[in-house]
């Protein structure tokens, strides 16, 4: 894990929160190239979920909305961690975290107290009249409140689901092992609405669905795994997660939750609202069931670099799968000095970041300058050497294999399309 965190910081993945001033535990910024493997990795997702399945659609819920929800959900009451803090050094820490005494100074620890995990604020101008409210301790909640909203507006009829990428935050007692417990990261969420006699055969559907497509974008599949809950939380009648098994500390990266009919039911029970759905070819009158798939963006960023960090002889290379790497193709010219490769090169550029995200870098010699790329996880780099001004071809190196070949510049962009798909 340090490794990671020193190559986030190093190449500019991702940063300490506010670091100038000391920063704050719990809050990370990404990078440049955390940003844009970030984004890789969320389009990736939603074009999976809203392109590949014609019976889900997305939304984009508010991280604030009014408190009640909180208190339907079964949050205010429900969502809370055992805290314990130290007699002698005063820390604090989640009760699960630690044994009898303190892991700062061996000191004597307090009897658990629960305490509540969402994050509270204001809302207003006027001292005496602002509004508590919460930032959304989970994400999914917007889809409850909004799915009456989205059969009413389209020809979706159940069973159909409702994806959403977003924000929650959380109260964490002790945040930490860098993006794995953080107070402020990132969900995407699918709720799958369907009957309940149904319920059996679409858990184990999307349970099945959504470990395969982890699978198709791990280096190493066979480090992903599942876990039954047997203890479950307050709105789950049946819990699995897909794991990444070899993490050195949390391991979930996703739930798949049966969560029937609780939802629906509480907030139709405190707002009042019907939310129930009737099938019009039966006049069958029900309130929907539903099956999460809930996963963290920010673990999941974290396990992809993980599982493809690899030291090699004489270079460390990120094996990501190309379409989530940063950059997918590095342009060099051979001699930056050279004004007559700088212009090819810096034309192939220009053409190929009209189609691909591509990085440009001319300073130093070949060698670590492809080391630099795999450090990365860059899947191609474009040499434009002497040769090429007469040939009208370039050398591409493939970062895995390092194997390398000669192609012609106006077969370039086709090419590295083709390599992507």
């Amino acid at each position: 894990m340090e490794k990671i965190v020193s190559l986030c910081k190093r190449r500019g993945f991702v940063f300490p929160g506010s670091e100038i001033y000391g920063g704050l535990q719990g809050f990370y910024d990404f990078g440049p190239l955390g940003v844009e493997m970030k984004n890789n990795l969320k389009q990736l997702w939603w074009n999976w979920m809203t392109r590949e399945h014609e019976d889900i659609v997305g939304i984009d819920g508010a991280i604030i909305t009014n408190p009640k929800v909180w208190e339907a959900s079964g949050h205010l009451k429900s969502f809370v961690d055992p805290l314990v803090e130290c007699k002698k050094c005063h820390h604090r820490f989640k009760a699960d975290d630690i044994s009898a005494e303190c892991p700062d100074c061996g000191g004597e620890i307090t009897e658990p107290k629960m305490f509540n995990i969402l994050v509270p604020t204001q809302l207003g101008v006027v001292e005496g009249e602002k509004q508590n409210a919460y930032l959304r301790g989970e994400a999914c909640q917007t889809i409850y409140l909004d799915y009456k909203n989205v059969l009413d507006t389209t020809r979706l009829k159940i069973p159909f689901g409702i994806c959403q990428i977003g924000k929650a935050f959380r109260n964490e007692v002790t945040p930490g092992n860098f993006l794995l417990r953080q107070r402020e990261f990132e969900q995407w969420d699918l709720q799958w609405f369907c009957h309940p006699k149904e319920m059996e055969k679409w858990f184990e559907y999307w349970k099945n669905e959504r470990m395969a497509w982890y699978k198709s974008i791990f280096a190493n599949p066979e480090n992903l795994g599942f876990y039954k809950h047997e203890k479950l939380a307050h709105y789950a009648k049946k819990a699995f997660d897909i794991e990444y098994t070899a993490s050195p500390a949390v391991k979930e990266m996703e739930g798949i939750h049966w969560r029937g009919d609780w939802d629906l039911s509480r907030h139709a029970e405190f707002s009042g609202q019907d939310l129930s759905y009737v099938d019009l070819e039966t006049g069958e009158k029900f309130i929907p069931n539903i099956v999460e798939t809930s996963g963290g963006v920010d673990r999941t960023f974290l396990f992809l670099l993980l599982d493809a960090y690899c030291e090699e002889k004489d270079r460390v290379v990120l094996k990501l799968y190309p379409k989530i790497a940063p950059y997918k193709v590095a342009v060099f010219p051979l001699l930056a000095n050279k004004p007559e490769l700088a212009k090819l090169a810096r034309s192939i550029y220009d053409n190929l970041k009209i189609n691909f995200m591509t990085a440009w870098d001319d300073r130093g010699n070949i060698g670590k300058r492809y080391y630099a790329q795999d450090e990365i996880g860059t899947p191609f780099c474009v040499t434009v050497d002497f040769e090429s001004l007469e040939d009208k071809k370039v050398t591409i190196r493939e970062r895995d294999s390092m194997k390398q070949e000669r192609i012609a510049i106006d077969e370039l962009a086709e090419y590295i399309k083709k390599q992507l798909e």
